[in-house]
């Protein structure tokens, strides 16, 4: 899957495996089909308990699997509605942090919201003795 990581106000598309390590097989669960997949070479063992492995719900499989078949649509030149790249913020509420433009440049200040869809903060700066809430854009600000 294709996912926007924001680090150091730097932004890049990462591509990366959506669940590593992990085979999803679609079974009616008999002693002998659950035998098969157990004694498969690096099979090393099921999600859920040990001698009760646990069903995927339907859902769950279709948010797995969506991206796949969306890929596999637009090879074949079928048009597809394609969800936007999941962004990974490495920005966290509470965070202190300072002003690198703008009229606030050089404070400090704290994160108090993520807007991610708009890749923007709301951070508290301290102006005359109180906390004064200021939107930035994540490369607006840097880390302490």
């Amino acid at each position: 899957e294709e996912v926007v990581e924001i680090k150091n106000a730097q932004r890049k598309v990462i591509n990366r495996v959506r669940i590593p390590g992990y085979v999803l097989v679609r079974m009616d669960l008999t002693d002998a089909s659950w035998g098969a997949v157990r004694h498969t070479p690096g099979v090393t063992g099921f999600v859920g308990n040990a001698h009760n492995p646990v069903p995927l719900r339907l859902d769950e499989v279709f948010s797995m699997l969506a991206p796949v078949f969306e890929e596999e649509q637009a090879e074949k030149g079928k048009p597809v509605k394609r969800a936007a790249a999941q962004i990974d913020v490495d920005f966290e509420v509470g965070e202190s942090v300072i002003v690198k433009e703008g009229p606030f440049e050089t404070l400090p200040a704290t994160i108090s919201e993520i807007k991610v869809e708009s890749q923007t903060l709301v951070v508290l700066v301290s102006i005359f003795e109180r906390e004064t809430p200021v939107t930035l854009a994540f490369n607006q600000v840097s880390k302490i």
